[in-house]
């Protein structure tokens, strides 16, 4: 059963997949609070779901933005 819908591209997906940007507080750099200001600059709550793809673009994405900023 699809009940859960990514923010970004919008398709659905099993409940049990869902991936948010809680994930990045195991990551060691850029630090959680960091990415935590850094996707509410982009309007992405900590609760906001997002599949496996998407949660993937936007972990890399704000990798580049910390090693550049």
């Amino acid at each position: 059963m699809k009940n859960a819908q990514c923010k970004k591209c919008l398709n659905k997906f099993q409940e049990k997949d869902i991936y948010t940007i809680q994930q990045f507080q195991y990551r060691k750099e850029p630090s959680y609070d960091w990415s935590v200001s850094y996707f509410k600059k982009l309007q992405i709550d900590e609760w906001d779901s997002f599949c496996e793809n998407c949660i993937k673009e936007y972990a890399d994405e704000s990798k580049i933005m910390w090693e550049n900023r």
